[in-house]
């Protein structure tokens, strides 16, 4: 396993280390100039250097999913991204998904090809040759296209080898990753978090964190919460590179001292300025969908969420801006409650369209032109099954973490940032009316004849038993130009009358009163209106009915609203 790195310079830099399935075995203490010589490794974390004390044991193994807490809650403060991978099995698919992440969260990349003495001697070369153009082309359409690829041997012989046995280009690396990082710029403003990944403790000193300074900054003497317990402790000592410290920033691995309290109530979890974060029961987040994920984002659907420090099930839904605003800015940090949005069944990009139902056929036709076009942003409110805690507009991941890890498929789906947290326990009554997110509903019918020049009669929109009087007063527009207004029922089989303010146009009544036709209700075992059983025109070629508004999915009172 690989022990954390400290660099020679007064800034510790970000490395974030993202080993493949196979490659956790490297077991390195380097010494000289540059000394790899902090925490254990055995979880992907992005460390700048030793924080400091003793725990005298390593921490847990991680998985996948420490994998996505570890790496999205340091993105901020990651400056350098090292992909180790087995030279012997090359990308598989957990490496493919520390690239995925290394895209969201990176900048810089360098790929570490482990494993090297395993190679047949006579055909090292060659072999390190061939898997270092298979990761060139696996980089090509990647934000990585030309990073530096470099062959080592942290432990030859494996973990049982002696210690004699000297790693093979270590110093090389060494020296790609001093021309790769530069001095990062670290901003001390805002409210302390720390990301906590040990915690232990020692007999008359009291309880030890160490971890990585996501943002702000600590001074000795210092309050600070840990917001998953609702507990505040003050800070009595601090430590970084094994040395005391009065004072700490973003960036900074540090170790914090506090007293009477149980390291065993936090394995790992964040720490921060007292009541500078809240617990969320649901968000609104930004989305943008993961291109090799092979399946769809079905609104309801569920999804493994990490966000904050925790990872947790969670339900969708998912929204876009309107139809005439799908070209419009997109705006990243803030989420704007005064604006409608549009209700959609699924993520929409290029790839997610299916076979359309007939409904969906007849809204394409007389609905708003969305078919084949994708809007520039697109959210999703979570709905999470246990509350998380949480710093607002930090990186959100969805993933679907239960699908086999041997299987030949990406399980990351989608990431976004965390716009605006729900905290109250009944958002549902209490917020979620003001989310103004509205579905399009199309219907369509026919003119089955005209009463006069002002008055058609409608039919075909509406089933038997629906109550037409929730309708009244609802605009539709018929195929040839005019524009009426729904009046009353006609009868008791889904009939209407329509009123045509401005009076049917010549060609109208031409087309609706082109023939005459016998019509009555005898032997239809109903009695018919006095008006029906006498001679009435039928149109000789149809006139089409449409129906189109708008109803808000939070409005209890289920309203169907129309454009002016």
């Amino acid at each position: 396993m690989l022990r954390g790195i400290s660099l020679c310079v007064k800034v510790s830099p970000g490395l974030g280390y993202f080993p493949g399935l196979e490659s956790w075995k490297w077991n390195y203490r380097a010494r000289g100039p540059m000394c790899f010589h902090a925490s254990d490794l055995a979880q992907p974390e992005c460390f700048s250097g030793s924080a400091g004390y003793s725990p005298g044991s390593s921490c847990p193994r991680g998985n996948q999913c420490h994998l996505l807490l570890d790496v999205h809650m340091r993105a901020q403060i990651i400056d350098l991204m090292m992909l180790v991978i087995d030279v012997t099995k090359g990308m598989q698919t957990q490496s493919a998904e520390c690239l995925v992440i290394g895209q969201i969260a990176c900048q810089k990349l360098v790929v570490v090809l482990n494993k090297i003495d395993l190679l047949a001697e006579g055909k090292r070369q060659a072999a390190i040759d061939k898997m270092t153009k298979k990761m060139q082309k696996t980089l090509e359409n990647t934000k990585f296209r030309g990073a530096p690829i470099i062959p080592v041997a942290a432990k030859p012989g494996g973990p049982e080898a002696p210690e004699t046995e000297a790693p093979q280009g270590i110093s090389e690396l060494i020296e790609l990753l001093t021309s790769q990082i530069s001095i990062p710029s670290r901003d001390p403003s805002g409210p302390f978090l720390m990301s906590v990944d040990h915690c232990f403790s020692i007999k008359g000193q009291g309880t030890v964190m160490t971890g990585t300074i996501l943002s702000g900054s600590i001074s000795l003497g210092d309050s600070v919460e840990i917001p998953a317990l609702k507990v505040v402790k003050k800070v009595k000592s601090m430590q970084m590179f094994h040395m005391p410290v009065t004072s700490a920033m973003q960036g900074d691995r540090l170790g914090i001292c506090v007293t009477q309290f149980d390291p065993k109530l936090l394995e790992r979890g964040l720490v921060c300025a007292p009541e500078s974060l809240h617990t969320v029961h649901a968000a609104i987040i930004s989305v943008e969908k993961i291109p090799y994920f092979r399946g769809a984002l079905q609104t309801k659907a569920k999804f493994h969420i990490t966000v904050g420090h925790e990872t947790v099930m969670g339900r969708l839904m998912f929204f876009s801006p309107a139809p005439d605003a799908f070209d419009n800015e997109p705006v990243l940090d803030s989420f704007d409650f005064s604006r409608e949005y549009l209700f959609q069944d699924q993520y929409l990009c290029k790839d997610s369209a299916g076979p359309m139902t007939d409904r969906e056929e007849a809204d394409k036709k007389e609905g708003p032109a969305t078919e084949g076009r994708c809007p520039r942003q697109q959210w999703a409110l979570v709905e999470f099954e246990k509350p998380v805690t949480c710093p607002r507009l930090c990186l959100v991941i969805g993933s679907r973490l239960d699908t086999d890890i041997h299987a030949n498929t990406c399980r990351l789906a989608f990431h976004g940032t965390l716009l605006h947290g729900l905290e109250a326990k009944d958002y549902a009554e209490s917020f979620l009316p003001t989310l103004k997110v509205f579905k399009l509903k199309h219907k369509h019918g026919l003119v089955e004849r005209a009463m006069d020049d002002y008055s058609v009669i409608g039919r075909s929109l509406f089933k038997k038993e629906t109550n037409i009087q929730l309708f009244v007063g609802l605009r539709v527009h018929l195929s040839t130009g005019e524009q009426g207004v729904i009046d009353s029922a006609f009868g008791q089989s889904g009939k209407f009358k329509i009123h045509i303010p401005g009076g049917l146009s010549p060609e109208s009544k031409k087309i609706l009163m082109a023939a005459v036709k016998k019509r009555g209700r005898a032997g239809r075992g109903e009695a018919a209106p006095q008006e029906e059983a006498a001679e009435r025109p039928e149109p000789t070629q149809h006139v089409a009915l449409s129906l189109s508004f708008k109803r808000y999915v939070f409005d209890t009172h289920k309203r169907m609203v129309q454009s002016p």
